[in-house]
């Protein structure tokens, strides 16, 4: 018998591409198995001064922290969304609403960036909020939740990065409700990050306590709001789910589905199936709560605290942030120090286009993530 060769370490036997082969293919393989994690902190002190028992934040991480806790990206949420923006939960589950931007070598490249999207306070997925049991009675906050804002919103993911060991963002980024959060960022820790990505979204909130008021006079329509404390009354699925339908009409989903359901009553029944999906997961207390920061949001009056670069991403056919509101924002951007570019998506998507036409402005994300320098 022949003498046996001795055996080569598997790994010196593969060429260096197959090794990347296998390393791009493992990451993609993370990205079909995310997880939720919940942070929480105790005595949580809001702008208000109130202080909250304990407050939880619901959020997901992609890729890997570097161990000097630099290389971290922070993705916001839209205002009836999740933190679920990348991969998915189990293999042919729902991708992320950003799934298109986020992962193994695109703009925001999970090989190389640890990312954290997280869920806001007083949201409906997994953080504290009205539909939460309030550890100082036992029962639920319904419509005794503070009253929150914004910079309370960003305070609470400031310290669920704390405790994860983030110790500076390359970037913040997220759309509509999630590019309020992201110029408040800016103003609220502005050395922590090298760039800001707010995407169909202002500076600004939009509208004033009347709309507040008035979003509570359509919740109360529903024949179990009770004052909002519908919990143990049946819900308020029926006028959730109306509202819905709308919400969706003007974010563009009729443009979306077209193709898919050519026909109006198909398309019809398919608006109203996601509607009603939607509206058996979020809370309307949570509505209030939110649209309630929103109108008091302005990060505009602080511009000049904000020291990162800016990518101010707007879509053309969206009727909630329309292209028309960019030369004031970014002239005011610019008369404040801010070095802010623009683009704008050519899209038939609406508010919707930044997930679902990613393709379409992958490239300049890509561009700006890459041109970021750490400035400490």
């Amino acid at each position: 018998m022949s003498a046996k060769l001795p055996r080569r370490p598997l790994l010196a036997a593969l060429p260096l591409a197959s090794l990347l082969i296998g390393a791009r293919a493992n990451a993609q393989s993370d990205m079909m198995k995310i997880q939720k994690h919940i942070f929480t902190v105790k005595s949580f002190r809001l702008e208000s001064g109130v202080v909250m028992p304990e407050v939880a934040i619901a959020y997901e991480t992609y890729g890997t922290l570097a161990p000097d806790g630099r290389n971290a990206v922070l993705l916001t949420h839209g205002f009836t969304s999740s933190q679920h923006m990348a991969g998915r939960y189990a293999e042919g589950g729902a991708e992320g609403s950003w799934n298109g931007l986020v992962g193994p070598g695109k703009a925001i490249d999970t090989d190389r960036l640890f990312v954290v999207s997280s869920n806001m306070l007083g949201s409906s997925y997994g953080s504290t909020s009205p539909a939460h049991l309030n550890p100082k009675t036992g029962k639920v906050y319904g419509p005794d939740f503070p009253e929150i804002t914004l910079v309370d919103i960003v305070n609470a993911q400031k310290a669920l990065l704390d405790s994860i060991g983030v110790k500076h963002l390359v970037a913040v980024a997220g759309p509509s409700f999630g590019g309020y959060q992201t110029f408040q960022w800016g103003v609220s820790y502005p050395d922590f990050m090298d760039g800001l990505v707010p995407v169909v979204s202002a500076p600004k909130g939009s509208g004033s306590e009347a709309a507040v008021k008035s979003l509570i006079d359509t919740l109360a329509k529903d024949p179990h709001w009770n004052g909002g404390w519908y919990y143990e009354n049946g819900g308020i699925t029926g006028v959730l789910t109306e509202m819905r339908v709308a919400t969706l009409r003007r974010y563009g989903i009729d443009s979306q589905l077209a193709a898919q359901f050519p026909d109006k009553a198909q398309r019809d029944a398919e608006i109203a199936k996601r509607a009603l999906a939607w509206a058996k997961a979020f809370d309307g207390n949570s509505l209030v709560v939110l649209r309630r920061a929103s109108v008091r949001f302005n990060a505009e009056k602080d511009f000049a605290k904000t020291k990162a670069p800016v990518l101010y991403v707007l879509s053309r056919t969206d009727k909630v942030f329309p292209p028309s509101i960019a030369p004031d924002v970014t002239a005011k951007m610019k008369a404040a120090g801010i070095n802010a570019q623009y683009f704008e998506i050519d899209s038939e998507l609406g508010h919707s286009a930044s997930g679902l036409d990613a393709a379409k402005w992958a490239p300049t994300l890509k561009a700006f993530v890459a041109s970021l320098d750490k400035r400490s």
